[in-house]
């Protein structure tokens, strides 16, 4: 049993200082004399060059210009890919990594072909323009169709027709087989279209090198030490000891924050060959050219069902681009998340899925929040929703009878992923009964008499939560200060661990959040765990720290029965207390009494994927005139399990549904076709969503509680982007289909809606 919770709500711990401007970011920090860095990138999406650095390393101020010759001297390897695959004849993949500073050619517009380290940021800027770069243009790939055409372009010499992989999962024969038989099928091509990726912090690194010691220092955000740590090693060489990264607080990560790029390296060689911190701080026009990029995925659906509604089986023919070269979890998105959970939170005897991996001009693509798990949820509620209107089906009704029931739990899908629990049609339910079923033709109609389109949009999302790169997570837990002090690798960028971690050891040891503490990184290079990514951390680490608390209670199990005059095996351990004969005493009070100032103890807990699911429903209005969508009504219905931060879990839907709203209808790389030049380089062409655009938010957790580690949670980072991209889908071509439209593709721009009305009618 766990300790009772304060009923008074819990502050997020951060807020204080993040609020009050003393947080530190990484461009906060300063150390003394430090050097500045600029990039120097192609202008071209394909080309080959030759260049001149004389002018630019005789300018003022300029200490260093490194390029792909100093890289080589300095041993460097290209930049990490996380994640490999086999065809489906079991060929390996062909992964073309993207080295730290090209070298005679380029492949995307915005590619690091050399750094430029002068005094102060001004004068490296300055130096930069100096540089005499001869490019000989190459004809560019930008979609799938000019990649994989005969004759196109070739990016790599060992990746023909431009192919990374096609990868295959599930039973081709038997998904055949169910769409011989079947009585209706279905189908529909979704594009969840390029994203630029735009954390508050822009990307920054500083480094600097101490003789003494030999250790080479990085500061950067990140979203986890070890896994950054190790690529630091895969890519220098260099040995895990001689290096020591800092994060304190980082200003947003979605993936982003968990690969290493061309600048950490690039600062670390230079910090070590000059003997001076070097820093390098991205501008917000650079992300929209260096950062990886998100999504850029096309998914083909189809589905069969028999006389009843039943399905009888989902197949998926998909498109993966994976930009210019395979940089740390683009593979992982095409193969294994666009796979595991290809079946929903539906029965379907037969699945098989195909995705093919390509190279194209344009900036790498990785992981996204969801990466690649949104996007899934949004084809198959969007293949279902359509099958159900395409054969005169109710929406509603096609789900309740395809829904995984209760009893067949634990339920192995077809494609061998074993999902633990879940009641789909009771949390479906509760958001039926939330958003005011019986007042729909009421709303449409009044919509109507406004002279605007309604439309209402329902999608059941199921998505797998991280595995872990790692076996365990660990935490250190030290008695300190008259507190518990936890440190861990696995540091927060925005989801308030500092609070959900406090919240769990009150609930285990009943020790008030004020009195605990949570470090991530600062100590402990011995400690193993997980990067903060795939909606993991609060149940992965959580679980640790629940280990740990039981631990702290055996740790004073003797000390007590001592005090009581009774055998340590005679104390009850409950809620935090240690009990014996009528008498207790609560952790906090030992504390007080015992002492225990240094006791230092390591808590560990193996945690495996989880399977978080809801329902959510999107209510949409469209003026036929000018092609604006307004969003009317939006409820969201989910069970993440075990809740440990209520209010945590609705900002983290909250944002989740913010910015699945903002590809919906605003966000889209475009690049020119004959060029490869980015036409979206800034906010200015790339809309992000605004303040107030998320209008009668409404939010309900039912929590079906997981065995499948020790705090019951099933994760929540990607919950809100997995649900809302399918309903706002729905919701849209709900308001359009009056009008014969049975598909769009966000976002849904007034424009592109516009247009699409204007074809209609004529």
């Amino acid at each position: 049993m766990s300790a009772v919770l304060s009923p008074q709500p819990l502050l997020r711990k951060e807020d204080q200082r993040l609020i009050t401007g003393t947080g530190q970011f990484t461009s906060d920090a300063w150390e003394q004399g430090t050097l500045h860095a600029v990039m120097v990138r192609s202008d071209h999406a394909h080309a080959r060059f030759q260049a001149d650095w004389n002018a630019v390393r005789q300018a003022p101020g300029v200490r260093c210009v490194l390029t792909a010759q100093d890289v080589t001297a300095a041993g460097f390897a290209a930049l990490v890919n996380a994640v490999t695959v086999k065809d489906a004849q079991g060929q390996p993949q062909v992964i073309c990594r993207m080295p730290v500073l090209a070298q005679a050619k380029v492949l995307y517009v915005g590619q690091p072909i050399a750094m430029v380290i002068a005094d102060t940021a001004e004068l490296a800027a300055n130096a930069a323009e100096l540089a005499e770069i001869d490019y000989e243009t190459l004809p560019c790939a930008v979609t799938f169709e000019d990649a994989t055409a005969p004759g196109a372009v070739q990016l790599h010499e060992a990746a023909p027709g431009n192919t990374s992989v096609v990868f295959e999962a599930g039973d081709r024969a038997a998904v055949d087989a169910a769409f011989a038989r079947a009585a209706m099928t279905s189908n529909v091509k979704v594009v969840s279209q390029r994203l630029i990726p735009a954390p508050m912090e822009p990307r920054a690194v500083q480094a600097w090198h101490d003789a003494a010691t030999g250790l080479t220092h990085v500061r950067t955000p990140t979203q986890g030490l070890v896994s950054m740590l190790g690529m630091f090693t895969t890519i220098t060489g260099w040995p895990a000891d001689s290096i020591r990264i800092h994060t304190q607080d980082v200003g947003g990560s979605f993936g982003l924050r968990g690969t290493a790029t061309s600048e950490h390296v690039l600062l670390m060689l230079a910090a070590r060959t000059l003997g001076r911190p070097v820093r390098w701080i991205s501008s917000r026009s650079e992300t929209f050219l260096s950062d990886w990029h998100g999504r850029a995925l096309t998914l083909h659906g189809h589905i069969a069902l028999d006389a009843q509604g039943r399905i009888l089986a989902i197949r998926f023919d998909n498109q993966v681009d994976a930009g210019a070269f395979n940089v740390y979890f683009s593979t992982h998105i095409g193969a294994r998340n666009l796979s595991i959970t290809m079946g929903g939170v539906y029965k379907v005897p037969a699945l098989h899925m195909r995705s093919h991996i390509y190279y194209t001009n344009t900036v790498p693509v990785s992981a996204y929040r969801g990466a690649g798990r949104p996007d899934l949820a949004y084809a198959i509620e969007r293949l279902v929703d359509h099958a159900a209107h395409e054969h005169g089906l109710d929406p509603v009704a096609i789900r309740r009878l395809n829904f995984i029931p209760p009893a067949d739990f634990p339920y192995t899908t077809a494609n061998g992923t074993v999902y633990d629990n879940g009641q789909f049609e009771r949390i479906m339910d509760c958001a039926l009964a939330d958003s005011d079923v019986a007042g729909v033709a009421q709303r449409r109609e009044q919509a109507r008499s406004r002279g605007r389109l309604f439309g209402r949009g329902l999608a059941y999302y199921l998505e797998s939560s991280g595995p872990g790169a790692a076996a365990k997570d660990q935490v250190r837990g030290r008695i300190e200060a008259g507190g518990l002090t936890l440190h861990a690798i696995s540091g927060a960028s925005g989801q308030g661990h500092e609070t959900s971690f406090a919240r769990i050891v009150e609930r285990e040891l009943g020790l008030p959040s004020q009195r605990v503490r949570f470090v991530a990184g600062e100590v402990g290079r011995d400690l193993v765990g997980n990067s903060t990514g795939g909606s993991r951390t609060l149940y992965g680490l959580g679980s640790a720290i629940v280990d740990l608390c039981r631990q702290l209670m055996d740790h004073g199990r003797p000390q007590v029965a001592q005090l009581w005059g009774c055998t340590p095996e005679e104390l009850v351990i409950e809620g935090g207390h240690w009990r014996h004969a009528g008498r207790e005493m609560g952790f906090e009070a030992w504390l007080d009494q015992a002492g225990a100032e240094g006791l230092e103890l390591i808590g560990q807990a193996s945690s495996g994927a989880t399977f978080p699911n809801g329902c959510h429903i999107a209510e949409v209005e469209v003026d036929p005139q000018t092609g604006v969508c307004d969003l009317v009504g939006y409820w969201a219905a989910d069970d993440v399990g075990e809740v440990i931060s209520p209010k945590q879990l609705i900002g983290q839907v909250h944002g989740g549904v913010v910015q699945g709203l903002g590809q919906a209808f605003g966000e889209h790389a475009v690049y020119d076709r004959e060029t490869g030049q980015l036409l979206s380089g800034s906010f200015m062409d790339y809309a992000m969503p605004r303040a107030g655009i998320l209008h009668g938010f409404h939010h309900q957790s039912v929590p079906v509680p997981t065995k499948l580690n020790m705090l019951g949670a099933k994760g929540v980072g990607e919950s809100g982007c997995s649900g809302s991209l399918p309903a706002l889908a729905n919701a849209v071509v709900d308001a359009l289909r009056p009008l014969g439209i049975q598909q769009a593709d966000m976002p849904f721009s007034p424009a592109r809606l516009w247009d699409l009305m204007q074809s209609a009618r004529s």
